[in-house]
């Protein structure tokens, strides 16, 4: 018996830093949303817990020994009473250290998949999704949601505008950590998250530092013919755009330079 899980892409569509915490994390508002492609998980019965990775994006994680799936299912296991058996393939199809919750989605996907292979309670689940990491909550609902707290109090959001929208994801293929991009940001609060669309993200700018090829891929998305909204995902440094229509998106999608990463897709 085979199971199989999608790990969806997560974009913030907004994502205002308003402050510091007491524990070290950063006060945040933002919207999630989700793509219809990403990461894809698979579980079969075994006497032990494996992971194999495979895919485009396998080498970024190899001999990794903290793997956030094996972390996710460890923690499951635990907290249901159960063996923690399986044997997990990952196909990593999403870039690492991206800002489109590669990781996150994938821990996501591995409690949600072992919820059904080991057919427990999937309150389960959620107990211990926010033990892996902030994005962890909305990447198990991977749903359109508002993130407060440190982005793990969520809301389920309604914009009819936003299911079915096309969207092109790029990135300049340079990895950027999530810590020194927070550790880069000017501590300034800019105000509450309104509306999704005129709001903005304050990481763009410490990211862009440290990365600047991210300015590139914003400012060349921007000139796309159809591109209504272009913003950086998370901490960077995938940017994406959303389209008027499926046939800009694609032709879009068909002169990314050679050297970027590209995924055509659309919002769940």
């Amino acid at each position: 018996m085979r199971l199989s899980e999608p790990a969806p892409a997560k974009l913030n569509l907004a994502l205002h830093v308003r402050g510091k915490r007491c524990d070290g994390r950063h006060e945040l508002e933002t919207i999630f949303a989700f793509c219809t492609d990403g990461d894809l998980l698979h579980a079969e019965p075994a006497d032990s817990l494996s992971l194999e990775v495979t895919g485009p994006f396998a080498a970024a994680l190899a001999g990794e020994s903290d793997n956030l799936v094996t972390r996710a299912a460890e923690a499951l296991a635990a907290q249901a009473g159960v063996s923690g058996a399986a044997a997990l393939t990952l196909a990593k199809k999403l870039p690492v250290a991206s800002g489109i919750g590669g990781g996150s989605a994938d821990a996501a996907a591995a409690l949600r998949l072992l919820t059904r292979l080991w057919n427990i309670d999937p309150a389960h689940a959620s107990a211990v999704a926010r033990q892996l990491g902030a994005d962890v909550p909305a990447c198990l609902l991977s749903m359109t949601s508002r993130g407060s707290g440190a982005g793990d109090e969520l809301l389920l959001f309604e914009d009819p505008t936003i299911a079915n929208t096309p969207v092109l994801l790029v990135n300049p293929l340079v990895p950027v950590s999530t810590g020194a991009v927070f550790g880069q940001w000017d501590g300034v609060d800019r105000g509450p998250l309104g509306a999704w669309s005129e709001g903005r993200n304050d990481l763009e700018a410490p990211a862009r530092a440290i990365a600047p090829a991210i300015g590139e891929v914003l400012d060349w998305l921007k000139g796309r013919q159809g591109a209504s909204f272009v913003r950086m995902s998370g901490s960077g440094a995938t940017c994406f755009a959303l389209f008027e229509s499926e046939q800009d998106r694609d032709l879009a999608a068909e002169s990314v330079p050679p050297d970027w990463w590209r995924l055509a897709t659309f919002l769940r």
